[in-house]
C-alpha cells in the first residue's frame, strides 16, 4: 500500500504535510467526479512535476480544460523536460469550448504533442489521463463512469492501449493557424 501511495506521488513533500490527500484509486461515477479527477490530477502534476502526461479522449467536449484552475495547474506544471502529448479524434470545438487551454497550447507548444486519428469511432476511443505514477480513464464515456488508480497493471495497460492509437494518430490541432 505503502509503494502504491508513493507511486501517486503521496510521498513527497506535499504529502508529507498533509497539506493534499493523494489521487485517488478506483471506481469513479457521474460527470462531477470525472471532471474533478481531471482537475484534481493537473493540479497533482504541477505540484509533483510530472515529466509526462497523456490526456486522450475523442473530443475533449466534456472535460474542464477550459477552467482558469486547470489553466493555472497547467501553467504550473510546464517547464523544460515536462512533455504533454494529446490525443483524439478531432479538435473541432476545441477552440470554442476550451479557449484557455488553447492559448497555453499555443504558449507551450515545444512541450505538447497534438495527435489525431480522424478515422476512429469516437465509442471505441479512449477517454484517459496517463501518467508514469497514476491513470484514470473512463471505461464508460457517455456516463462518466471509470477507474483510477496507480497500480503498476492499470498504467501499463492504459499506456499499451494509447501506444497503439498514437501508432494510427498523425499530427493535429496546430499551436498557431498560417493562413494568407
Amino acid at each position: 500500500m505503502t509503494e502504491e501511495k508513493d507511486a501517486a506521488g503521496a510521498g513527497d513533500a506535499a504529502g508529507a504535510a498533509g497539506a493534499v490527500a493523494p489521487l485517488p484509486s478506483g471506481r469513479f461515477s457521474g460527470r462531477k467526479d470525472f471532471q474533478q479527477l481531471v482537475r484534481d490530477a493537473l493540479a497533482c502534476a504541477a505540484r509533483e512535476g510530472w515529466r509526462e502526461i497523456i490526456l486522450s479522449d475523442p473530443d475533449f467536449a466534456d472535460w474542464p480544460l477550459g477552467e482558469r484552475a486547470v489553466s493555472e495547474s497547467l501553467r504550473q506544471w510546464s517547464a523544460a523536460g515536462r512533455h504533454c502529448t494529446l490525443l483524439a479524434c478531432r479538435y473541432d470545438e476545441m477552440a470554442v469550448r476550451h479557449a484557455r487551454f488553447v492559448t497555453w497550447r499555443r504558449a507551450w507548444s515545444h512541450i505538447v504533442d497534438a495527435r489525431s486519428v480522424s478515422s476512429a469511432d469516437p465509442l471505441e476511443f479512449p477517454s484517459a489521463i496517463w501518467s508514469p505514477g497514476w491513470v484514470m480513464q473512463r471505461l464508460d464515456p457517455q456516463r462518466c463512469n471509470g477507474v483510477s488508480g496507480a497500480e503498476p497493471e492499470r498504467r501499463l495497460l492504459l499506456k499499451e492501449n494509447l501506444q497503439a492509437w498514437m501508432a494510427k494518430s498523425s499530427a493535429s490541432f496546430p499551436a498557431t493557424t498560417l493562413g494568407l
